[in-house]
């Protein structure tokens, strides 16, 4: 079953964008997937998102996407919401990953905008509109015009926010502008997809956060959502700005780099990463020690 979720927060508050653990040979890891999954709810988010791109989506295949669905859901599914990743730059290849994502028992699909095509504004309505029409399950939009190469228009986001399953959107466009529009105009649940944009955008409306960070750092940033919607900005802002050398350490590189050597270092599963995402260096690691240390993380 579910966990609990309101229309203002249908996904709750903190979510973290899981790696995918591979092995040291580098096949799927659904053990260490578990175990992590395990350690990222106890450490206080309300839910997970998986076979997004810090999952390395971009090169697992269908068949690991379910297995690891279903093995996340196996081992934390009652307790925090599960949201698979079913985003691709094909609107059809889209729909069935939707429709897998579904029967292995997904709690909610994040839906990237499509990449590389660069489609227009109403490519983008009616792509989004057939994964929601797809499914029975609610729908997170992703947009992230830097991955992508094409934002979603306030616009199109209010059309978008018209359907009864679209019920979010993860923003890493990095225009407090547009996100302000959005958030008043659309009706949508809010989440900051940008780490260092977290606080800045829960002041503009947002309700959480789909967050990379969140492997090293969840109490953190839980303390920071928790405190900003008691109304405690003075202690969500110091969070905020004790935790700002870890939000630009865990981005020198590509994110899921950083992240999967944090969590090697500590010992948790991540395991390597696929081509063509390479190890970090042993500079940029003693790098990343320094930036964590100096936001209070000791690696």
């Amino acid at each position: 079953m579910a966990p609990t979720s309101t229309p203002e927060t249908p996904f709750g508050r903190a979510l973290t964008a899981m790696v995918t653990p591979f092995t040291a040979d580098g096949t799927l890891d659904l053990e260490g997937a578990q175990r992590l999954a395990v350690h990222l709810v106890d450490a206080g988010n309300d839910g997970l998102v998986v076979n997004g791109t810090t999952g390395e989506s971009p090169t697992t295949t269908d068949a690991e996407k379910e297995a690891l669905v279903r093995a996340v859901l196996e081992a934390v599914g009652d307790r925090a919401h599960v949201v698979a990743g079913v985003g691709t730059n094909d609107t059809h290849h889209t729909l069935e990953l939707a429709r897998q994502a579904e029967r292995a028992g997904a709690h909610g699909l994040l839906v990237v905008t499509p990449y590389y095509n660069k489609p227009p504004q109403e490519g983008l309505y009616r792509h989004f509109t057939a994964v929601a029409d797809a499914t029975g399950l609610p729908v997170m939009l992703y947009d992230i015009p830097g991955r992508s190469g094409v934002p979603i228009s306030t616009e199109t986001i209010v059309r978008l926010g018209e359907h009864p399953r679209i019920v979010a959107n993860k923003d890493a466009k990095g225009d407090l502008a547009a996100a302000s529009w959005g958030i008043a105009r659309s009706g949508l649940a809010w989440y900051s997809g940008d780490d260092m944009l977290n606080l800045p955008l829960l002041s503009v409306g947002a309700v959480g956060f789909v967050s990379v960070v969140a492997h090293v750092v969840t109490p953190d940033l839980r303390a920071l959502v928790d405190a900003f919607v008691a109304g405690d900005i003075a202690k969500a802002t110091e969070i905020h700005q004790r935790l700002l050398p870890v939000f630009t350490g865990m981005f020198r590189t590509q994110g899921v780099i950083t992240t999967k050597a944090a969590l090697n270092l500590q010992g948790l599963p991540a395991g390597p990463l696929r081509l063509p995402l390479v190890e970090a260096t042993e500079a940029e690691i003693d790098q990343l020690r320094r930036d964590l240390a100096e936001g209070g993380v000791h690696l």
